[in-house]
């Protein structure tokens, strides 16, 4: 059905449904007029507008803003994520809680040659006892291929490849340990070029480069937050 005809039929049902009561009304104007409803009694109550407010309940204190919202902070509340500091290209990301021990990551949003945005890449701090100093999450599209896995490289350095560990509507997570080694050359470096293959196109690779400009600085910034967290 063209727009023009449910328009016309729109119309139509809307002018039947106006001239029918119309029609009725003007039928039983000849007919003889029904006797007069009794009156209703004098002392009976008038009922209350179904809108109306409730009364207050007793011993409840009325307010002349009750029922207005105060609104809230856009920063949100519980769970929200807020940038804490910046250092270069990184941001300190962090989540409010409860009880003021805010767990922190470094930020970077990664972008290709073209400048579109395509990844996201997050490192927090581990507990000590282990091989990796550090760890990271890095977040591709999900039109990822995943068996080609993921690889850093740290300026001309060779690059390490990093296995995928799932994929939810938000994109593909590959999550990474580093290593002592690994920290210093970051802290030392210059960019980080983390290369990924599209599925549709097995045979290329996207390129996209990570600033450390700022890292150290970050990095110190994020070790002493938590553990200044973890400490309360």
């Amino acid at each position: 059905m063209s727009s023009l005809t449910r328009i016309g039929a729109l119309l139509t049902a809307a002018t039947l449904s106006v001239s029918l009561p119309l029609f009725a009304v003007a039928q039983d104007a000849t007919t003889p007029a029904p006797e007069a409803p009794a009156e209703a009694p004098a002392d009976a109550p008038a009922e209350a507008p179904a809108d109306a407010p409730a009364a207050p309940e007793a011993g409840q204190t009325v307010t002349p803003d009750d029922g207005l919202s105060l609104g809230q902070s856009e920063d949100g509340g519980v769970g929200s994520t807020y940038v804490a500091e910046e250092f270069g290209a990184w941001q300190m990301r962090c989540v409010k809680t409860e009880d003021g021990k805010d767990p922190c990551q470094l930020y970077q949003l990664l972008e290709d040659a073209a400048g579109n945005s395509v990844a996201e890449f997050s490192l927090f701090t581990v507990p000590s006892g282990g091989q990796a100093v550090a760890g990271a999450t890095a977040i591709t599209p999900l039109e990822t291929l995943l068996t080609a896995n993921l690889r850093l490289a740290v300026d001309a350095a060779q690059a390490k490849v990093y296995p995928y560990s799932f994929c939810s509507r938000m994109g593909c997570f590959s999550r990474l340990g580093f290593t002592q080694e690994d920290l210093d050359a970051f802290r030392r470096g210059t960019t980080a070029k983390v290369i990924i293959v599209p599925a549709a196109a097995p045979d290329e690779t996207v390129d996209l480069t990570m600033s450390l400009s700022g890292f150290t600085a970050g990095w110190t910034a994020l070790e002493a937050a938590n553990a200044a967290a973890a400490a309360q």
